[in-house]
């Protein structure tokens, strides 16, 4: 059977679902079933149109900060942390022992670090896009709601 190769950013529709499927086939082989689940915090306004929030998953005992944003009005005065403390206590419900996310040096680093986030692993390079930081937190029953 003849295989080429297609480099192209307008994949054919389908594609990411017959990767990840693929993807996902392998590692439960590997390791067992990989249940992959969405966790969403949703910052609304008073007409309940999402104005900010959180996107992360949860996966093999791990929480994953996909993306996290605030506007720019409402930053500084605890909705970030309270978008965070939810999706940590929603992880912790799901079984998981740690939370992980990346962020660049012009983003959110001493934020996180204020949450008890630490670096693990760094990319370096020319700014303003670099230094890009990976960073974890172990995460435990002290995150559910009442013991904060």
């Amino acid at each position: 059977m003849e295989r080429h190769f297609l480099l192209t950013d307008e994949p054919p529709a389908g594609t990411f679902q017959r990767l990840w499927d693929g993807l996902r086939n392998f590692n439960q082989q590997a390791v067992g079933e990989a249940q992959s689940r969405l966790l969403t915090v949703l910052l609304q306004d008073a007409a309940d149109v999402t104005i900010g929030g959180l996107w992360g998953r949860t996966l093999w005992g791990q929480l994953y900060i996909d993306i996290l944003f605030v506007p720019e009005e409402l930053r500084r005065n605890g909705m970030g942390r309270e978008l965070v403390l939810q999706a940590e206590e929603e992880a912790v419900r799901r079984g998981c022992h740690c939370s992980w996310l990346d962020t660049y040096e012009f983003q959110a680093k001493p934020f996180y670090e204020r949450l008890g986030y630490e670096v693990f692993g760094t990319l370096e390079g020319p700014a303003p896009v670099y230094p890009r930081y990976f960073l974890r937190k172990r995460l435990n029953a002290s995150f559910l709601p009442g013991t904060r």
